[in-house]
């Protein structure tokens, strides 16, 4: 998925410990398509920008296709990245310049490896069979010993696995002694958690990790603090356990993000990550010229061939301290 938005902001991305529960609230982005399909951005943003490695959360839906226009993001560049789409429900359509073509459905990722340069379009299909789309997409920012791999794609449907209270689909890592066959860069943990009604679950995980829980319906608390739909839960480093209750009478569904803090700042704007303004500036030049570092898309058929770059901010990026944007 790409960023859309006209003047995109730069963040200086590193780890930063919080104590207690951290609430981070999204903001509403617009996604293109006619009709500017909307989305709740949870990362980055000034207050915390890194979970682990995951450096972007877009959550939106339900939306109805033929009422609100689905999505269509024509191909868009990434750098230094990995991007993770998971669905709730609807069809997403993935094609990219490493020739991948593949039906994103609910409950199976597909993982992008951007490396040195890749391109990629994505657009909501099957209006008829899967009429609503709802989903989130992620992005996974690559340690600097693995920025520069080749490019890659990974499909892969989990089998559910039966928790006290709950049924988790684990994507990526490790979770209640199961093991996702997708390699990361980086240690990282991400699943679905569907919550039965009235239940509480108190989730083993790795210490190490800092963890995030995305809220996508229910009454959720995480350790206490209620989660709204949308908001994105922080737990920083050194707990063993996520402590999870849906207090209501219907079943709750979180996402479970988590990974060992990032050590490394990074520069984040739009859809490149780089090490500093200068080469995210470079970037941009060879996108905007057609350069063969991020190759061609073949089969896509939208409204425009291509997404150009928005301008680069008039001033350059600033140090920031470690942990904010």
């Amino acid at each position: 998925m790409s960023n859309l938005e006209t003047t995109s902001a730069e963040f200086a991305c590193a780890a930063t410990p919080a104590d207690g529960i951290e609430m981070l609230h999204p903001r509403e982005v617009p996604l293109g398509g006619p009709r500017a399909m909307l989305v709740r951005r949870t990362l980055p943003q000034r207050a915390r920008s890194l979970i682990g490695a995951w450096c972007f959360v877009d959550h939106y839906g339900p939306h109805d296709i033929g009422r609100d226009g689905g999505m269509d993001v024509p191909p868009h560049p990434h750098t230094g990245l990995q991007t993770a789409t998971w669905l709730f429900r609807g069809r997403i359509e993935h094609r990219d310049s490493g020739g991948a073509h593949a039906l994103v459905r609910p409950g199976e990722l597909n993982l992008m490896t951007a490396g040195a340069g890749i391109c990629h379009s994505e657009v909501s299909v099957d209006a008829a069979a899967a009429p609503m789309l709802h989903g989130v997409q992620l992005w996974v920012a690559l340690p600097d010993s693995a920025r520069h791999t080749a490019r890659a794609f990974h499909h892969f449907a989990p089998e559910p696995t039966a928790l006290p209270g709950a049924t988790a689909l684990l994507f990526l890592g490790e979770l209640a002694g199961h093991r996702s066959p997708v390699p990361s860069f980086t240690p990282l943990l991400g699943a679905q958690v569907d919550l039965h009604p009235r239940s509480e679950l108190a989730l083993e995980v790795d210490p190490a990790f800092e963890h995030g829980v995305l809220c996508d319906r229910g009454a959720v608390r995480l350790d206490g603090t209620a989660l709204g739909i949308g908001e994105l839960g922080y737990q920083g480093p050194g707990r063993m356990v996520l402590a999870l209750t849906n207090t209501g009478d219907s079943p709750a569904r979180v996402l479970v993000l988590g990974g060992v803090p990032f050590g490394e700042e990074l520069v984040l704007w739009w859809n490149f990550i780089g090490r500093s303004h200068d080469e995210v500036a470079e970037y941009r030049r060879r996108w905007q010229d057609g350069d063969d570092q991020f190759g061609a898309v073949s089969g896509y058929r939208g409204r425009l061939e291509r997404l150009p770059a928005p301008p680069l901010p008039p001033v350059r990026l600033r140090s920031r301290r470690a942990g904010r944007g």
